[in-house]
Order: C-alpha cells, then structure tokens, then sequence
C-alpha cells in the first residue's frame, strides 16, 4: 500500500514524553499547574515578549484579544483577507464586522499601502475601525512597521495573528510582539504543536492578567463560584503545556527542516514554465511553514486543481491556498478594501506537503509527481 505523504503533520519527539510522564506522576493532569506557568514564561523567552497566556486554541487567543480591547456589537476591525476563516470569526463572536482587506503580491501579506489609504478615507468619513487584526501569511511576517504606523496616526489597536510564523522574523524580531496583542497557535498542523492550544501575548501585565481571569470562566476572587461578568474555558491543560514545552525546545529544528523543504522543492521545481514560489521578504525570515507555489496553467499545461488531483490519487495531500474571506459566503454582506491579488493567488496557489518530519523520498515523490504532470501536458 502506498504511503499517505500528508500536508503538515505533527513532530513529536522524546522531550515532550518527559514533561507528560511528570504530569502523570504528580497526577497535575487536567487543570491549570505548573507545565502552564512554565511555557508561558519559557515561551516569552524565545519570542522576547513580556507577558504570556496559555490557552486552547489560537482562536480562543484571538477571541480573547478581542474582547479585550473592547470589541462591541457593530464595531468594525479590518482585517486580512487570505487567511483561515478563524482570523475573522472570533470578530464575529463580539458582534463586531470583519472589513477585509487585500493582499500585498511581494508578500502575500496584508498591503500596508491599501491599508494606510483605507484608513485615511474612514479617517475623513469619521468612520475609523476599532482594530486591525493583521496576519502573518504561511510562515512569513507582514511589512509591520508601516502598518504599525498606520495604526497609530489613528490611535487604533493592532493585533497580530501570528498563528502561522512562530519561529519567522521581521528585522530580528519576533512577529506578534509588535501589537498591543499577539496571538500564536499549537495546532496540529502548526511547526509546533500542543494537539490543540494557543498562546497570547502581551507587554501589558494588566492585559494578560484579565485574559486569564476570563479564560477560566472569569471566577472572582471568592471561596465560593461567584461570577461578575461571562468568562469562558480556555486555558491550557498542564498535560498540553507539557508538550509545548518539548516542542519549543526544538522549534528551530522544525524551522530549518521546513526551510529545507523549501529549498528542494525550489532547485527541482523553480525552473518549471509557470511555476513560481511565494516569495521571501528582505526585512526577515520566513519558517517556510507551508511551502507555496503559484501555476500558471498556460505556461505549465495543468491548472493548479488539476495538479492538486493528481496528486492525491498518488496518496499525496495538496490544498488550495486560503479562499479569501471576502468570497467566504457567511462573509457576503462584509466590507472589503480591494481583494483581487488575494483571489489571484487563491486561483493559481497552491500549498505542498510541508511537515517537518518529511523524508528526502518523501519529497522526491512529491517532486516526480509533479513533473510528471508537466511532461504529460
């Protein structure tokens, strides 16, 4: 039987086991203990952020961050749109309105551009967003500074969804430490994992603090269960923290074998006619967390669904790069600040088996697949 190649799959080695193993033994399973104290604190050590709170997904992190700058019903916050449906989701959850805005094609990343001149308009209209949620595309940080400037010419808050670039750069720092917020996640698929969990980080202690308070279904300070406002349960279990602590002890290990990926896909493949690969911006490093690639199909003589099908019948796992949010139907009625270059790459992208654990036959079958295709055409 041939052997599933998939997207992105989890690396777990023996350090993870030992942290779980001391779970066990002290019976700290399920609530909050010291595993969570412990990756928070050693998480800000290798992202260089001040304050950290571990919780169960990244979505909760952004739900959080959200309610945390005062998100309400009917509050706008722009937002990128090739992402994951779960960057614009947690906005929902408040009742505020996504605005989505375009991509910048060097990057793939938010345009600071379109972004700065769609806040000057609103600016002129009265119409400011309360936010600006920001992503951090495939492994790659945003352009932030202009972003960041653009932000404070209005004194609107920037959160960074840095689900997807642990690891990345942008002139030597971490993305989502730039932000009055940022927010992380330990997905399965992600270069580290938990199984499930997030992270959110913060300079501000007060924010962090209030962030857990509510991720423990906001429970006052009582010998009882007393409740002042709506919390909700969204801390990381000590046994999941204790994973994340092993992983982060080899996140530049899965940085460079995914850099390496890159790499071998890019010597055999980059001189296929119409192939192109999302390119690296100057001001940082990208993880390379999935390896993506634009066909042109008239160039190469297959369109990227074509490929992608193909593929899978050899038991190899491809995905579209994200459909924009703005063509999500449960976001028809939305806002959006331009959107064709997203739509472009959505309609040419295409995202190879990336994982860390990936063997060179690996992705030499992948890579004969693939020019295999191009040879039929």
């Amino acid at each position: 039987m041939t052997k599933p190649i998939l997207l992105s799959t989890p690396h777990m080695g023996d350090r993870e086991q030992a942290f779980v193993k001391e779970a066990f033994d002290t019976n700290w399973i399920a609530p909050v203990g010291p595993h969570v104290d412990a990756f928070e604190r050693e998480f800000c050590k290798v992202v260089g952020a001040g304050h950290a709170a571990a919780v169960s997904s990244g979505t909760a992190a952004l739900h959080l961050a959200l309610r945390l700058i005062g998100v309400e019903t009917g509050d706008e916050v722009f937002c990128s749109t090739l992402t994951f449906i779960a960057t614009a989701s947690p906005i929902t959850y408040l009742g505020g309105k996504p605005v989505f805005v375009d991509s910048d094609r060097t990057t793939w990343n938010i345009n600071p551009n379109l972004l700065r001149e769609a806040l000057d308009n609103r600016a002129k209209l009265g119409k400011l967003p309360k936010a600006v949620v920001i992503v951090h595309l495939y492994g790659q940080s945003a352009d932030i500074d202009p972003i960041l400037a653009a932000c404070n010419a209005y004194e609107i808050t920037l959160i960074e969804d840095a689900a997807e670039s642990l690891g990345a750069t942008y002139k030597n720092r971490s993305p989502g430490t730039f932000g009055k917020i940022g927010i992380y996640s330990f997905n399965g698929n992600k270069i580290i994992t938990t199984s499930g969990g997030g992270m959110l980080v913060s300079e501000e202690e007060s924010l962090i603090q209030k962030a857990r308070f509510l991720a423990t279904q906001a429970r006052d300070r009582a010998p009882h269960y007393q409740h002042s406002e709506i919390g909700y349960n969204y801390r990381l279990s000590n046994i999941l923290a204790g994973i994340g602590r092993g992983q982060l002890q080899v996140l530049e290990e899965r940085v460079q074998a995914r850099r390496r990926n890159f790499e071998v896909y890019q010597q055999a493949l980059g001189n296929l006619p119409g192939i192109e690969f999302m390119p690296e911006a100057a001001y940082g490093r990208a993880t390379r967390w999935l390896t993506c690639l634009t066909i042109d199909p008239d160039a190469f003589g297959a369109d990227r669904e074509q490929i992608r099908l193909a593929l899978s019948e050899q038991q190899i796992e491809a995905r579209p790069v994200w459909k924009p949010l703005h063509l999500q139907p449960v976001f028809a009625e939305c806002d959006r600040v331009g959107g064709a270059i997203a739509e472009d790459l959505f309609k040419y992208g295409l995202c190879l088996p990336s994982g860390s654990n990936l063997t060179m036959e690996d992705l030499d079958r992948v890579i004969a697949a693939i020019m295999a295709i191009h040879r039929k055409k």
